[in-house]
This record gives C-alpha cells, structure tokens and sequence, in this order.
C-alpha cells in the first residue's frame, strides 16, 4: 500500500474543505461547521502551512489534519504558545487501514521538528491515547471556562516542554463560529439535510 502524505496545496482548499464536509456531517452534531473552521482557520494569522497536510492513496486524497497555533494563558496572564490539532478527516472507506495513524504520526513529527511544545485537541480518549495524547488535567490545562474532560487531552512534543505551561486553553478566533458568516459561507455547497448526530457530545 503506498501513500503519500503532503502539505495542502492551495488548488487543493476547496477539496478539502468539502471533504470535511462531509466526513463531519450529522457526526458529532446535526450537521457541521468543521469546513468552515477550517475555511477560516487558513486565513487566520495563526495559520501554520507545513501542517495543513493531506494523505494520497491511490491519486486520491483521502484524508487530511491541520494544526493551528494557540495559547495557554496562566494565572500570571503570561502567554504560552501551543498548538491546537483539527480538524482531522479521514475517509470511512480507509479507515482500519493504518492510513489515518500514518498522517497523524507525520502531522506529531513535523510539529516536533518545528520545535513546538504541545499539542492539545478535543477527541476520542480511546484513540487518541495511542498517540501518547493524555487528559489536559495531567499538565494543568483547562478550556477557557475552565473545564476538564476527558476529551480534552495534551501531548508534550518535547522533553519537559509542558512542565511550565499551565493555565487556560485559547484556540484561534475560526474554532468560533458566527452563525450569519456560516450561513453565507454554506451557500457554496450542496444543500443537505441535517439528521441526528451519531456521536452526539456530551461534557
């Protein structure tokens, strides 16, 4: 099985976001607004090009993740720079095949080798450990408001590098979605219709 795994090429956005899209419809919530996170996340000044990454498997693309950067604020107010992974998509036609893994592992190296700190996502505990994440509570991280679940989880990148980082999580301005911005933005894809999510969230 060969794959390639590459960064996202800018004649490669609108794919994309489409195919989140629709890996994300009715998932986690009755529809989604994954692509247009991810639409605004590559406008963002927080914008990192070398992990907006795809994964091709027979010419196709079939997956993709991106990072973005972020911040820990603590009780100092003093700010620590972080990533924040997703959204990640892998197509359910691959899935079990170890192709997801491959473009998460690449996405940890190349932020290991640009030299961050962490990473810290929201996501299956389940899956996710495997790729050493821990709960957030373990390196004093919160959310914003101050919370801590089990969905929300931190890796360290490098040695110690999360052992004076504490405080609240603040991801980019994109992962907020306005409501009438979303509904405009829409309008360039095919209409659907929102059903029950599958795997509702619940904190």
């Amino acid at each position: 099985m060969k794959i390639t795994i590459k960064q996202t090429e800018e004649q490669d956005f609108n794919y994309t976001e489409n195919f989140t899209r629709e890996i994300f419809w009715d998932l986690y919530t009755s529809g989604c607004t994954d692509h247009f996170i991810l639409h605004n996340l590559r406008k963002s000044k927080e914008y990192i090009p070398q992990l907006d990454l795809v994964v091709i498997y027979d010419t196709k693309i079939v997956g993709h993740i991106i990072s973005s950067k972020a911040r820990v604020i603590d009780n100092k107010n003093n700010e620590h720079e972080l990533l924040c992974v997703g959204p990640f998509a892998i197509s359910p036609k691959i899935q079990k095949m170890g192709i997801g893994t491959q473009l998460l592992s690449h996405s940890i190296s190349t932020a290991k080798e640009m030299s961050y700190n962490g990473m810290v996502l929201f996501g299956d505990p389940n899956y996710y450990h495997r790729f050493g994440f821990d709960d957030a509570s373990k390196f004093g991280i919160t959310t914003k408001d101050g919370l801590n679940f089990p969905q929300f989880m931190a890796l360290e990148l490098q040695e110690n590098g999360l052992n004076e980082i504490e405080g609240k999580f603040f991801d980019d301005k994109a992962f907020h979605v306005e409501e009438t911005d979303f509904l405009e933005f829409e309008k360039k894809f095919p209409a659907k219709e929102k059903g029950q999510p599958k795997f509702p969230i619940t904190i």
